[in-house]
């Protein structure tokens, strides 16, 4: 059974979400909420496998905050925006939040079932306009999906401490300068960076940065 949780303050849409999923055999509803807040607060210790976000609750980015926070305390979770924007620069910086997938409101019933099926079973469904802004953005230099998903997953599997450690890096920081500003040790720094080195695969810190900045992605830290 699919435990499908539902966030969103447009009543109408969850109560529609709702009838139908209830109508499905493999799937359930099994909590939902109409703020940012209440849906952290229910996520802490509900059991679920799949949360449909909307981005623009109390805030405009409101769901991205909360998912960024949600791979922090429960990477277990699959999350997919369900949400009104679809422009370039939202689906970028949802994606790079780390939902694994993206759906745009007023899809059919069937399209929006097959989306959560999908990330049930581990895989990135998406949809034909944010499969293109997201490929063109990520894949700049490799134009090939293998290399999409694999950059999507390794940005999406960032902790808090290593973003903000890339965007240091990014200032041009070093690693001293960086234990001073974050009042921790070098050594820690260090081991920080070599974990972020090794997620994506390079041997130096200015890979990383190169990398970021070539695919102009330095907006998303």
């Amino acid at each position: 059974m699919i435990r499908v949780f539902i966030a969103d303050d447009f009543r109408i849409l969850v109560e529609d979400l709702e009838d139908m999923i209830g109508k499905q055999e493999d799937m359930c509803v099994v909590g939902t909420a109409c703020s940012g807040r209440e849906t952290l607060s229910k996520l802490q210790s509900l059991q679920c496998d799949i949360v449909l976000m909307d981005i623009e609750m109390e805030e405009k980015n409101t769901g991205i905050l909360v998912t960024e926070n949600l791979r922090e305390i429960r990477p277990d979770l699959k999350i997919i925006f369900l949400t009104a924007h679809d422009t370039e620069q939202i689906i970028i910086t949802a994606m790079g939040a780390g939902a694994v997938d993206y759906i745009v409101k007023g899809v059919s019933e069937e399209e929006a079932l097959l989306h959560i099926r999908a990330a049930f079973n581990g895989k990135t469904l998406l949809d034909n306009k944010v499969r293109k802004v997201v490929l063109r953005e990520y894949t700049r230099a490799r134009r090939s999906e293998q290399s999409l998903l694999y950059f999507v997953n390794n940005l999406s599997a960032l902790t808090a401490a290593e973003r903000e450690l890339v965007k240091l890096l990014l200032d041009g920081k070093k690693v001293a300068q960086i234990a001073s500003i974050r009042c921790v040790e070098v050594v820690t720094v260090k081991t920080q960076i070599k974990g972020l080195l090794r997620k994506f695969k390079c041997s130096r810190t200015k890979e990383i940065v190169k990398m970021i900045r070539d695919l102009n992605l330095e907006h998303l830290f």
